[in-house]
């Protein structure tokens, strides 16, 4: 469960309260208290330094674009979608990075090599045969430490605050942490309801009505070392297939955000995220 908060009356200068002060934004940062809060996550709490990006989707609906092409390396605004990913991961300082890779990955690897390039180091899990989301997780674990790490799927943009993401799992104290993308038409996808910032449950929404403001999970968490006990052992599995276990449990937490996020996964929502994304 969440750790409890305690009240505490301190006495700081004035120009440092001012600097806290100035972290305040009504969002991300809500009042004086969280911003103090912030500030401690960020200086004792073990920094988040590693991910991993799962890159090895065959990007069947997007074809014929992924015939050729790998799903990561369809370019947006003349970059590769896992471009602007790494320089998101970078900058909140996630240099450490291991790419799930399958269909088409040499491509992937040719691209980026090593990530020197783009001031990040890259390793890669490839898969000889799908495995599903959860067991490409499991065999990138070779390369993991036992530290919390952070997951995105490779046909992901978005522009989440990741520090404010990484304090909240910290802070809550559960095995996985899940980005909930706020929706403000559901028809068809599974939505997810939280019990204070617990998940509560998964849904399916009708197909053949919208449905007002929801969440959805946005294809990015952040995991304990102790995910991998509840990634089964020699069968083909998703992450999505084991969330509603952690839920039961209580271990599944959600951070609902509202930034700009975008899954790149068919021709349609390829085509909107090109106009939308050049014009931030």
């Amino acid at each position: 469960m969440g750790r409890r908060r305690k009240r505490l009356t301190i006495t700081l200068r004035g120009d440092l309260l001012s600097k806290v002060d100035d972290l305040v934004d009504g969002a991300s940062i809500r009042n004086r208290s969280h911003a103090i809060e912030f500030l401690l996550d960020q200086t004792l709490l073990p920094a988040v330094s590693q991910a991993v990006i799962l890159a090895g989707g065959a990007g069947a609906e997007l074809r014929p674009l992924t015939y050729e092409v790998p799903k990561p390396l369809i370019p947006v605004k003349g970059k590769p979608i896992l471009e602007h990913t790494i320089e998101l991961l970078k900058k909140y300082k996630i240099r450490d990075l291991i790419l799930a890779i399958g269909h088409l990955g040499g491509k992937i690897r040719d691209h980026f090599g090593d990530g020197k390039r783009l001031g990040v180091k890259i390793r890669y899990s490839r898969e000889e045969k799908p495995l599903g989301t959860a067991g490409a997780l499991k065999l990138a674990r070779k390369y993991l430490e036992e530290a919390p790490f952070l997951v995105i799927h490779g046909d992901v943009l978005t522009k989440l605050d990741l520090g404010d993401l990484l304090s909240f799992h910290q802070s809550h104290g559960g095995v996985a942490t899940m980005a909930l993308a706020v929706v403000k038409e559901l028809s068809g996808v599974e939505a997810v309801s939280l019990d204070g910032y617990k998940i509560k449950k998964f849904f399916r929404t009708p197909g053949d009505k919208k449905l007002k403001t929801g969440l959805v999970n946005a294809g990015i968490y952040v995991f304990q070392p102790e995910i991998f006990k509840f990634i089964p052992r020699f069968r083909l599995r998703m992450l999505e297939d084991i969330f509603p276990n952690l839920a039961k449990k209580g271990k599944l937490f959600g951070y609902p955000f509202s930034e700009p996020w975008y899954d790149v996964s068919t021709p349609e929502s390829y085509e909107k995220v090109i106009k939308v994304w050049k014009k931030r």
